[in-house]
């Protein structure tokens, strides 16, 4: 890896700007409400998903700034208005209880467990055919991190889980499960862009998340729902260092309470084609969002999240 990768690669390793605001910080954001999630974890999951969605509808009438931000939200996605915007984002908080449940309780059983809750893993084939390692790119679309559990059983490798420090340490516990294949790494670490790099010349997988700006020189303002909207560059720029495609997966939830995970085709990445590949990821994530509006989970506004970013 060449110098000048070492410094780019600040799109994956860097902390967000000094003094910028946690834009991603939300009222759910706290460790009572996860013990609150893992309390119930006891019930059958027929009756917690009831119960969350319950909580859910209760969330959309207090938590008074996200709800302002899905109605923006899914009014630039889907161009609705009045009453089905109304019923959209109150869905959305349903949909977002229910697979937040799961994040804390289901999710944390092991792979095999996991399977009843599948309806479909389609498009794994891209993955098993490549022989590579892989940069995973995925969205806060569904439940993401049951995605990457699975996913990690597909390749008889390491997934290294990029992630970035929680706000409250006490919610590691409940975010973090090291284990069957699965390895999180923070984002702050020293070094962790060259560590990567190598993980990733040995064959294995890097997971990031691509739909939050991080508010450094790694961010690239592109195109979403018609308006510029800044997206980390780092994924893109950690696969061209490392010669490796980079694959989107999604994880949504289905009417039947079961989820599935959909695995795109690779993006190859041309030295000095990033923006070009990240561009073409943003089209994925757009694509994803109009078929599942109520299911893309950023309670703020994406195109202006930090004070740094122009539209």
């Amino acid at each position: 890896m060449s110098e000048s990768d070492s410094a780019t690669l600040s799109g994956v390793d860097a902390s967000p700007t000094s003094g910028a605001p946690r834009w991603h910080a939300h009222s759910y954001d706290r460790a009572a409400l996860y013990r609150l999630a893992e309390a119930f974890g006891w019930l059958p999951r027929a009756a917690r998903l009831t119960l969350a969605r319950q909580l859910g509808a209760l969330a959309y009438h207090v938590l008074h700034r996200e709800r302002a931000t899905a109605h923006a939200l899914l009014t630039r996605a889907t161009g609705t208005s009045g009453a089905r915007l109304e019923t959209l984002a109150r869905r959305l908080f349903r949909d977002f209880a229910m697979c937040f449940s799961d994040l804390v309780s289901t999710n944390r059983g092991p792979a095999e467990k996991l399977v009843p809750y599948v309806a479909a893993i389609t498009g794994a084939d891209h993955l098993q055919q490549l022989s590579s390692g892989v940069v995973s790119i995925t969205a806060h679309v569904g439940n993401w991190e049951l995605a990457g559990r699975l996913l990690a059983t597909q390749r008889t490798c390491t997934t290294h889980v990029v992630v970035t420090a929680e706000d409250t340490p006490a919610l590691r516990r409940w975010m973090r499960r090291d284990g069957e294949g699965v390895r999180f790494v923070p984002r702050a670490h020293p070094a962790v862009g060259v560590e990567l790099v190598r993980a990733l010349r040995r064959g294995d997988v890097v997971a990031l998340q691509g739909d939050r700006a991080i508010g450094t020189r790694g961010d690239v303002m592109i195109p979403f729902f018609g308006r510029p909207a800044p997206f980390p560059l780092g994924p893109f720029i950690l696969a061209r260092a490392a010669r490796v495609p980079v694959v989107p997966a999604f994880c949504v939830l289905g009417p039947d309470y079961r989820y599935t995970v959909r695995v795109e085709p690779p993006i190859a990445v041309e030295q000095g084609g990033e923006e070009a590949s990240a561009r073409t990821w943003v089209a994925s994530l757009e694509r994803i969002v109009r078929e599942h509006p109520t299911q893309w989970f950023n309670f703020f506004d994406v195109w202006r999240p930090l004070p740094s970013s122009s539209a």
